[in-house]
């Protein structure tokens, strides 16, 4: 379990790491984009659209870690309160559903890039090709079940969650 443990965490820390990179490129784009508007009087053509794929990338990449360290919200408060077998089984009840929702979510947004990879469709503006930012949208919600996944067995197999 240990080592699964281990694994889990890198992988999602390698995950959070490269959306932080892009997240970076992002704020780079932006500024470079405003000053370029401001001091040379023209921006980056389809500033806008790559704002768009590079943050859709971000949350894919973000999402596992948020949930490997409980960041998001959640209503444990009240769950806490409860004796430890039943947070067990309300935890069960809730991360179950979960991770078929997170799956299917990832299975269609699977088959929506491979839709829009054999159509060719690309953006408006720019004309880039933009599958792949599906792609990471979609590996980044099989990442989120699986972690959800982790965190179940965890619970049920090796004790509390991390």
């Amino acid at each position: 379990m240990q080592v699964l443990e281990a694994v889990v965490i890198k992988f999602n820390r390698a995950l959070d790491f490269l959306a932080g990179v892009i997240l970076a490129f992002t704020a780079i784009l932006i500024v470079s984009n405003i000053l370029g508007r401001a001091l040379l009087g023209r921006s980056i053509l389809g500033t806008y659209e790559m704002v768009g794929f590079l943050t859709a990338a971000v949350v894919g990449l973000a999402l596992s870690r948020c949930a490997l360290e409980n960041g998001h919200i959640a209503v444990g408060f009240i769950v806490e309160k409860f004796p430890p077998g039943a947070q067990k089984i309300i935890n069960l009840v809730i991360s179950i559903p979960a991770m078929a929702f997170l799956a299917l979510v990832a299975y269609n947004l699977f088959a929506y890039g491979s839709r829009v990879a054999v159509t060719g469709e690309v953006s408006p503006t720019t004309q880039i090709i933009f599958y792949p930012f599906i792609y990471v949208v979609a590996f980044g919600f099989l990442a989120l079940a699986l972690t959800v996944f982790f965190n179940l067995l965890r619970q049920f197999v090796g004790g509390e969650r991390i």
